[in-house]
């Protein structure tokens, strides 16, 4: 394992220490935790609180999306470990803003485990908690079982539109359902070329092929659909392009988001390259793309490899993706 840490053990503690000192206009911990992040204005008075959690090592995710237009806050675990659930009522009792609180988070056993125990837990505090689970990740399970799948790289975007609309100060019921609206109409997919390492574990998640690739891993290392012989940029992007689309309605004049999204360790370079192509085979279908989003968005520490988000829009979506938003990883004017 070469990695720049100091003890594998104080790898999160030290991470979060070192991001709440560069970044202290926009990001506090609550009391001495600091692995209960929220805005360094919260709580704001009068509107629904966000807020979300998972796992350390896949920044800009979760915590990286906390900030004015986004999140109020988010409970941070270990390395792909849940938050607990204490961390995660803590972090609602200090954003709360006298509108109810809704958590968005990604559909994972430990995690659904540890927030709904927050919520009964916020009842005892007079805290309103609805949650909105993210299962974006079309290779995780078919249609018919989609209420399996996993969540991924889709979920900035759930972050985007119920962020936008508690900020143009929508009821609980109003911020709920858009996001709800906005998660029917998201699809994601990806592509592993390399495994990652955990600073714990100090050996990879998985092994693969310096000449393979395995499409539709998960974020944590999950198996994907198949493992083959690393093709061309184009071919991937045409799988997992052809994949999405066909797990999605879509007609030709209708509108989407595009995120490449970066695992890692995957060069901008690359990124563009797959996003050109995607461009391509999207405008072949008569889909226009509204708005690109390309980078960094959410990883899983230093694995090689790209994902794809596709996020078909209307004018109230748009509206909301539109809206201005601002936190240490991610800036819309």
């Amino acid at each position: 394992m070469k990695k720049i840490l100091n003890d594998p053990n104080e790898f999160v503690a030290d991470m979060l220490d070192g991001l709440l000192k560069a970044h202290p206009d926009q990001l506090a911990s609550v009391g001495d935790d600091r692995q209960c992040i929220v805005r360094a204005d919260a709580p704001v008075q009068g509107k629904v609180a966000l807020a979300t959690g998972g796992g350390s090592g896949h920044l800009p995710v979760f915590l990286g999306y906390v900030g004015k237009g986004l999140l109020d806050g988010c409970a941070v675990g270990d390395v792909f470990s849940s938050p607990s659930a204490e961390r995660m009522l803590a972090v609602t009792k200090q954003i709360h803003g006298g509108r109810g609180v809704l958590y968005i988070y990604g559909n994972y056993g430990g995690d659904v485990m540890n927030f709904d125990m927050a919520t009964e837990m916020a009842v005892f505090e007079d805290i309103e908690v609805r949650t909105v689970l993210v299962k974006d990740d079309v290779a995780s399970a078919p249609p018919a079982a989609a209420e399996r799948r996993r969540g991924v790289a889709g979920i900035v975007f759930a972050f985007k539109v119920a962020g936008a609309k508690a900020d143009l100060g929508g009821s609980l019921d109003e911020v709920e359902g858009v996001t709800r609206k906005a998660l029917a109409n998201i699809r994601s997919m990806g592509v592993a070329l390399s495994p990652c390492t955990v600073p714990a574990a100090g050996r990879p998640t998985f092994t693969i092929g310096e000449d393979e690739m395995e499409i539709g891993m998960g974020i944590h290392g999950e198996p994907g659909v198949s493992r083959e012989k690393l093709k061309t940029a184009g071919e991937i992007a045409g799988r997992m392009t052809a994949a999405i689309l066909a797990d999605m309605e879509m007609r030709p004049g209708d509108e989407v988001a595009v995120m490449v999204n970066g695992l890692g360790a995957t060069p901008p370079e690359e990124l563009y390259i797959l996003y050109g192509k995607a461009h391509e085979l999207l405008a072949a279908k008569g889909l226009r793309v509204y708005r690109a989003y390309v980078g960094e968005f959410a990883t899983s520490m230093e694995m090689a490899g790209a994902s794809f988000t596709f996020f078909k829009l209307d004018d109230e979506l748009k509206m909301l993706l539109d809206h201005p938003a601002r936190s240490p990883f991610f800036v819309q004017p």
